[in-house]
């Protein structure tokens, strides 16, 4: 763990083994973006994407990859009872 997290960067990472108890803790402390368990490349667009350290520039895909392009607007708008529309 302390090899793989002393690396300067992060992007993503995979674990193989036979013991998924002991692969989501390691998971867990990976310091990266992304960790593939027993696997490695899926993608999901909803899932976001994206590095830590040298290789965190933000997220792509998913609700994360989708927030910095969008700004919050409130609108309020009264609208007559419902007996006086007809």
């Amino acid at each position: 763990m302390k090899r793989a997290n002393g690396n300067e960067y992060g992007l993503a990472a995979t674990v193989v083994t036979r013991d998924i108890n002991r692969a989501l803790p390691i998971a867990h402390a990976l310091e990266t973006g992304t960790v593939w368990v027993n696997e490695h490349g899926r993608f999901d667009p909803a899932a976001p994407y994206g590095g830590r350290k040298q290789s965190g520039l933000g997220r792509e895909y998913g609700l994360e990859g989708l927030l910095p392009y969008l700004e919050l607007k409130t609108v309020y708008v009264s609208l007559p009872p419902i007996e006086e529309v007809a």
